[in-house]
């Protein structure tokens, strides 16, 4: 019988790589094919409407990939407006998520906190970016600064939310034995409290990015340009829907980009994530 387990268990070692690779090709297979039919869909439908500033056809659009690639569009290149508007959102999302992260961790493990600020942080994360960026212009101007405040401030709630009830929820039976060893408050919450709520942290983090990634164009309808959401708001002033289309193309496969990197950060700093 144990003769029998062993010689099992390198067949099943050696097929699960395998299996593993099969699942992830023919996912990347139906990914493509889904965006071909997508591709199919849209020229049918810009050929239909036969009405490009309502509905640009893909060959229109990659024109204007190539043009303002080459040429620029409002004296930038495409990859300068991206390259700034990355900037904006990388910094703001730090600042949001490193705040979030501070408050989250205070209103999961103090009570009287949580009770304060709760509310408080709930309220900031139902405000749509545009409702509060007005304010912002009128406290720091047109520069920077009220753009980064806007990401940032996107950025928080999310992570504040997640963290506190990751960090809420932690298990009371670790917790204690992590006392009775003699731990204090702060070895309680680095040792025992931190790496169970990491995963719901990481959840929040991608959601943060994400709603800072959202809020850009509203974060660049003063003064952003260069920037992919000031360039998407003076193409629309001028009903250039493929530049437009161009626009939200780059923001999202950029955000596609992003958030595969912020998966792969989460698989190789929490590899317990799902089987604990």
């Amino acid at each position: 019988m144990t003769a029998v387990l062993e010689s099992a268990a390198p067949t099943t070692s050696v097929g699960a790589p395998a299996a593993t690779r099969k699942n992830r090709k023919r996912h990347l297979a139906l990914r493509l094919l889904a965006v071909v039919v997508l591709l199919l869909l849209w020229e049918l439908t810009a050929r239909l409407m036969r009405n490009p500033t309502f509905i640009p056809s893909p060959a229109a659009v990659w024109e204007q990939l190539v043009k303002t690639s080459t040429e620029g569009y409002s004296g930038h290149l495409l990859i300068e407006h991206l390259g700034v508007s990355l900037r904006r959102i990388l910094i703001g999302s730090l600042i949001g998520v490193g705040a979030g992260l501070v408050v989250g961790v205070v209103m999961g493990t103090v009570r009287w906190v949580r009770v304060v600020a709760e509310p408080v942080v709930t309220f900031v994360r139902a405000l749509p970016p545009l409702a509060y960026f007005s304010l912002f212009i009128i406290w720091f101007g047109i520069d920077e600064t009220p753009k980064l405040w806007l990401l940032s401030i996107a950025a928080l709630p999310p992570v504040a939310v997640a963290t506190a009830a990751a960090v809420h929820a932690a298990p009371t039976g670790l917790v204690e034995a992590a006392r009775a060893l003699g731990a204090g408050r702060a070895e309680v919450v680095r040792d025992v409290v931190l790496p169970h709520a990491l995963p719901e942290i990481f959840t929040g983090i991608r959601l943060a990015v994400g709603i800072a990634y959202s809020s850009v164009v509203a974060a660049e309808t003063i003064n952003g340009v260069p920037g992919i959401g000031g360039m998407v708001r003076d193409a629309q002033r001028y009903s250039q829907t493929d530049v437009v289309v161009l626009g939200l193309f780059a923001i999202g496969i950029s955000g596609l980009l992003i958030d595969a990197l912020l998966r792969q950060a989460e698989d190789r700093l929490v590899p317990w994530r799902g089987r604990v």
